[in-house]
Parts: C-alpha cells; sequence; structure tokens
C-alpha cells in the first residue's frame, strides 16, 4: 500500500474526557473490582487493524481519541459505515509511520486508533442469559483475545473476567480479538467464586473445563443457562473454583498430547456446549 507520508515522529496525545457510563443491557448487581495495575486509569492506548479500528469506532462505550490511516485503510474502512463517512476525522499517514508508532511487529493494516480503555462493566444481569464464559485468572492477551473472538462467533451473553490476575486491555488483546473486544460484553468481578455461587442460585449450570476431569465434555448432558469456566494457562481452575463446579468435565483427544492453548480448548468446548443448549 502507497499512501502520503508524514513525520514519523509520534503525534501528541490529546487528553479525552471519559463519558458516562451507559447504563447498558447489565444491571442489578454490583462488584466494585481493583484498578488494573498495568495501567494508570485513564490513560489512552492505541488500538489497530481494520477490524478492530472498525468496531472500537461503532462502540457507544468506547471514547475514540485521534484515527490515523492510509488513504488506501481510510477508503477500506469508509466502506464499512452508512454513506461511506467516518465518525472520526482521519489523520492521513504511512506504513512507516505507524511502523514506528507501533512497534513492527504489529499488524496495523495501514489504521490505528488513540482510545480511551474501555471503562470495565461491573455489573450482571443474568435475567435472560443462556451461555455466559467465565475466565478464572486467564492472564495472556493473545489467548484473551482469542476467546473473545470466539465467544462472539458463539453468541456468548457475557464473559467474566476477574479484576486481579487477568490481561489487562491492550492493543494486542483488541487486535487478537479481532473487533471482539468492543462487541461481547466483559463484565469484571471482584470475587470469582462468589459470583458463581450466585449464577448457580439463580440456576445456572457451572462446568468447569480440566483435562484430567473424569467425563468427556461432549456426554454431558446440558441445558440453557451453563456458565463454562477456563483455567489459566499451566494452572488450570484454583481449587475454590473447582469445588463450585457441577461439572467437570474434559476434552478427549486421541493424540499424544491430552491438553489445549485455552484459546483453543475455548472454541472446542464453547462449540460442545452451544450445541448441547441449542
Amino acid at each position: 500500500m502507497s499512501d502520503d507520508t508524514s513525520s514519523s515522529k509520534r503525534p501528541p496525545r490529546r487528553s479525552g474526557r471519559p463519558q458516562g457510563r451507559p447504563a447498558g443491557k447489565f444491571g442489578p448487581r454490583d462488584f466494585r473490582p481493583r484498578p488494573k495495575r498495568e495501567r494508570e486509569a485513564g490513560e489512552a492506548l492505541w488500538l489497530y487493524g481494520l477490524h478492530t479500528v472498525e468496531f472500537a469506532l461503532k462502540n457507544p462505550r468506547r471514547v475514540a481519541l485521534r484515527l490515523l490511516a492510509t488513504r488506501n485503510a481510510e477508503a477500506r474502512l469508509a466502506e464499512r459505515f452508512p454513506g461511506g463517512k467516518l465518525p472520526l476525522a482521519v489523520e492521513n499517514t504511512s506504513p512507516i509511520a505507524l511502523d514506528k508508532l507501533l512497534g513492527s511487529e504489529a499488524v496495523h493494516q495501514g489504521c490505528a486508533l488513540e482510545v480511551e480503555p474501555l471503562k470495565p462493566l461491573t455489573t450482571l444481569e443474568l435475567s435472560g442469559a443462556r451461555l455466559v464464559l467465565a475466565l478464572d485468572q486467564v492472564t495472556d492477551p493473545h489467548n484473551v483475545g482469542a476467546i473473545l473472538r470466539s465467544a462472539t462467533a458463539f453468541a456468548v451473553d457475557a464473559v467474566l473476567t476477574t479484576a486481579r490476575h487477568s490481561a489487562a486491555e491492550s492493543g494486542v488483546l483488541a487486535k487478537s480479538a479481532s473487533g471482539a473486544l468492543d462487541v461481547v460484553p466483559v463484565t469484571t468481578v471482584r470475587n470469582l467464586g462468589d459470583t458463581l455461587e450466585e449464577m448457580k442460585a439463580a440456576g445456572f449450570t457451572v462446568v468447569g473445563l480440566d483435562s484430567e476431569a473424569p467425563e468427556p465434555l461432549d456426554a454431558v448432558r446440558l441445558a440453557a443457562p451453563v456458565c463454562l469456566v477456563l483455567g489459566a494457562e499451566g494452572k488450570g481452575l484454583r481449587q475454590r473454583t473447582r469445588e463450585l463446579c457441577d461439572v467437570l468435565a474434559r476434552i478427549d483427544m486421541p493424540g499424544e498430547i491430552k491438553s489445549l492453548n485455552v484459546s483453543n480448548a475455548a472454541v472446542l468446548s464453547l462449540y460442545m456446549v452451544r450445541k448441547a443448549i441449542a
């Protein structure tokens, strides 16, 4: 892609005024998570890639500050909006300038969007939900991004993450999610165990994925609503989380390797659970 060039120096940031959190679809219970340590509150970040930028611009909860794009990427983005009109003015740039801004390993596809981090949803409305996905201290941003993408594909009603020991929002996570970060509702809870207990009381069957579980997931009889719980990379589910699960199940694999990366396990288990409760 060839486009007009601009200065390779990083443009000065403009401070954005955070907008109030809309009521949204979540509501009666309120959790108060601790702030992420990886980033100071209100600090902006860069999202990049066509899908990621598109869905961020379409998310009413997202505060967008600046849009940098090559002329080619600008045209491709504009095609995805009514009337070909982008909701934010574009500052044209070059691929080289974006490489210097984001790092040479960032697959930016010619566009980058400076945004305020999403304000975490801290309330959870369970009424009407059929499938909820809970992440028990999953910290790798590539894995979390891929999981969010799968959760969106399988119409998960909400994804639960822990306020501590979870992946902070970042450009890497957003790119791995390919737009899903701005689509699927992600609710941050302070105590996952307490939340699972409340979900069980509300009629949810809590299913924990465990490679050593006695029963294969595709053999478990399930009916909605279901909360599927995935454990951290390497560690698996924490002890209390395991104890709170109604069912512990595994994914049967005939090969020499009997465990999967958590993001791969997520897509397979979501497929099985969605098929079971359809």
